[in-house]
């Protein structure tokens, strides 16, 4: 499913960018119109699965209006954790509407994710949890945000490309047998296709990071897949098991052939 997923968000950005927007939609658009473009979407993105809604295997938390369209930050809560085998992000109304998709791996204490995305409308977001069962299941918010995929770095192309790939990650507390968190920011422009050079006034050329692969020692954490939506500069939350040995290592690549790896050594849980 991952694969046709990301096949489809970048087909949805070829025609979103080349000859208008394929899910065009507004704040007047009405209760019914949403649902029906969400089913739509389902029938391409999820082939046909039945999808159940179910605010006890995945919440969405988003604020009700974004302060900053191409900066909204989005909590994804999984109460039973330890059910989720993946987990996709859909922007119903953005260009791209799909965002991320995780698959998670042994290492993986899949209890939130948090991540910032681009919104460019008024729109529901819609988040799907896949179960180790084969069963799938949604939640749904809705963000009023406007112009968050068109929205110009405040820079020029150059200085936004400057340390691309470099990384960071922050930890929270570890405790012996405890699950832990950590923070993952990447310096990457993540360029939607949609913003416009404003020394050459022509469009740069979409360039996002495509896939994170991030595990710890020698087993999986997160495979992500990514498009357009995520925002500039890629801070993503999540949890691991502090279990095993070997550091914490990252592997990410763009749709343009760039590849960058870290590793951070995690701290050591505490007793």
């Amino acid at each position: 499913m991952k694969a046709s997923i990301l096949a489809l968000g970048l087909s949805l950005s070829v025609t979103a960018l080349g000859a208008g927007t394929a899910y065009a939609a507004g704040a007047s658009d009405t209760d019914q119109e949403r649902a029906e473009r969400w089913n739509d979407l389902k029938k391409e993105l999820f082939a046909g699965k039945a999808i159940e809604p179910s605010d006890t295997m995945v919440k969405i938390d988003a604020p009700k209006r974004a302060d900053d369209a191409a900066l909204v930050p989005i909590t994804l809560t999984l109460p039973q954790k330890d059910k989720v085998k993946s987990l996709s992000l859909v922007i119903d109304d953005n260009p791209t509407p799909y965002a991320a998709h995780f698959t998670f791996g042994p290492a993986a204490d899949p209890g939130e994710v948090k991540l910032r995305v681009r919104i460019n409308n008024y729109t529901n977001v819609h988040a799907v949890t896949e179960t180790t069962d084969g069963k799938f299941y949604e939640s749904v918010g809705f963000v009023k945000a406007s112009g968050g995929c068109s929205a110009p770095m405040g820079m020029s192309d150059e200085e936004a490309m400057k340390g691309m790939g470099e990384m960071r990650m922050k930890f929270g507390e570890m405790g012996a047998g405890k699950p832990a968190e950590a923070t993952l920011m990447i310096r990457h422009p993540n360029f939607s296709g949609m913003q416009m050079n404003q020394v050459s006034r022509d469009y740069t050329p979409a360039r996002f990071i495509q896939k994170l692969d991030v595990s710890y020692g020698d087993k999986l954490i997160f495979h992500m897949d990514g498009d357009i939506s995520i925002s500039s500069n890629p801070v993503i939350n999540f949890g691991f098991k502090p279990e095993g040995k070997g550091p914490i290592k990252v592997v990410a690549s763009d749709n343009q052939d760039g590849k960058w790896e870290h590793t951070f050594q995690a701290p050591s849980p505490s007793n």
